[in-house]
């Protein structure tokens, strides 16, 4: 018997933006290592916001074209790369290194070992970050949306997404910063430079971003 007529085709855009979404909540914990300075000023920025944002672009655009649920599901099983990648980086650390390595490259393997072995501060941080702050991002772009009269704005679109992204960026600042590396550095210029950067990409990058990203979705879906 034929079962494949009961299973509902996933609209392609939705595909892309899945795998784009797996991808990122990996990557993300990666570039979070290194502090990024934000000239002129001393004040920092974890690179992990990079890929950060367009998380939130993701599942702003989700939101918009398949709804609150669809969006909040993506956000939860966002967890499942991201425990993936923390398991086979936990695992490759306890292997042993190879012979030419140790004998060869002591310095590469002495780097790689000293930056992921802190692995579980930034693995307990960012999932904490990560899924408050982009429920929270998924939760107020849905609620500013209404009853759905000014979708067809671009605008109001672009201003949702806005002001949902700085506001759930700069809870989420505020918990990575001080799980991930409180007690190993002085955070303060970091975390003030991390919400200030989140809010102020959140308003010039994101609202543009999740235009775009909505109007490509729908002229793939009416392809």
């Amino acid at each position: 018997m034929d079962t494949t007529k009961n299973d509902a085709p996933i609209a392609r855009p939705m595909f892309i933006m899945a795998l784009i979404y797996g991808g990122m909540t990996v990557i993300a914990g990666v570039l979070a290592y290194k502090q990024v300075q934000l000239w002129p000023t001393d004040l920092a920025v974890e690179a992990g916001i990079f890929a950060f944002l367009l998380l939130v672009v993701i599942s702003s655009t989700v939101a918009q074209l398949y709804g609150r649920a669809m969006a909040n599901r993506l956000v939860w099983w966002g967890f499942l790369p991201l425990l993936l990648s923390a398991a086979l980086m936990t695992l490759v650390l306890q292997l042993p290194a190879s012979t030419e390595m140790v004998d060869f490259r002591g310095e590469d393997l002495a780097a790689f070992e000293r930056v992921h072995n802190q692995l579980w501060r930034v693995m307990l941080a960012g999932p904490a970050a990560y899924i408050v702050s982009l429920l929270l991002n998924v939760w107020i772009f849905d609620r500013l949306r209404g009853d759905g009269s000014g979708d067809a704005n671009t605008f109001g679109l672009m201003l949702r997404g806005g002001i949902a992204s700085a506001l759930s960026q700069a809870v989420d600042s505020v918990i990575f910063i001080t799980l991930a590396f409180y007690g190993e550095f002085d955070i303060t210029n970091l975390l003030i430079g991390q919400v200030i950067a989140k809010v102020v990409l959140s308003f010039v990058f994101v609202p543009p971003l999740i235009a775009l990203a909505v109007k490509l979705a729908r002229r793939s879906d009416a392809a």
